[in-house]
């Protein structure tokens, strides 16, 4: 009870801008990450569930690299290493690259279990009516296999969005970034992490409970 009767609204109405605008940041960052995401995952996921040549093996090192080391890693490899060999970017530059290379090694594997997972006889029916191949994963596979995917999918989103949380290590001023450096000048530690933990929270289950709406709009028939 002390502790709550210690919390200064007043604090954080006074650092309203400051941390909307972390918050615009860490939206950002998340919505480009995402995106790259879902599309590296759609691309190299039916790679992989079509086993391709040579690329289905690059896609598969690709993912078994990214999988298996920390993200913190691949951030510092990205802002310390690239200037190296000449290729210099900016923090939130940074910041969407790590997450949707980190997002996109996941969701290669959700929508690779998800093309897999589509029936034989689906394909076969489409192939039958005449379809090309390409045809068939257009109208049959991408779509049966796309709703599979998307509960695994939904996953691998949020973690891209609490990710970016990290990027507070390279000076990008996201959410995290902006309450940890108010609460250095200020030391209102509780204040500024209760509000961060909050802001997770909502972003979160906003993202969930939408997803959900979407998920519920495309499940599958019982019958598949």
């Amino acid at each position: 009870m002390d502790i709550l009767a210690s919390f200064e609204w007043s604090f954080i109405w006074e650092n309203r801008e400051e941390l909307w605008e972390g918050f615009k940041n860490t939206m950002k960052a998340s919505a480009i990450g995402i995106g790259g995401a879902f599309v590296i995952g759609l691309v190299l996921g039916a790679i992989r569930a079509h086993r391709i040549p040579v690329a289905s093996q690059l896609a598969a090192t690709y993912v078994e690299i990214i999988r298996n080391t920390p993200i913190l890693v691949q951030i510092f490899f990205i802002f310390y290493f690239l200037p190296r060999v000449g290729v210099s970017l900016e923090p939130f530059t940074v910041a969407w690259v790590a997450v949707m290379i980190w997002g996109g090694a996941f969701n290669t594997e959700n929508f690779r279990a998800g093309f897999e997972a589509v029936p034989q006889r689906l394909r076969e029916a489409g192939l039958a009516l005449g379809f090309s191949p390409f045809k068939t994963f257009l109208n049959v596979t991408l779509p049966v296999g796309g709703r599979i995917a998307l509960p695994s999918s939904i996953n691998t989103y949020i973690s891209v969005l609490k990710n970016t949380s990290l990027m507070l290590v390279v000076g990008y001023a996201e959410l995290t970034a902006v309450a940890y450096s108010i609460q250095a000048n200020t030391f209102r530690t509780f204040e500024m992490f209760a509000v961060l933990a909050v802001a997770y929270l909502a972003i979160v289950w906003m993202l969930s409970a939408l997803i959900r709406l979407l998920e519920a709009r495309l499940r599958l028939p019982e019958a598949l």
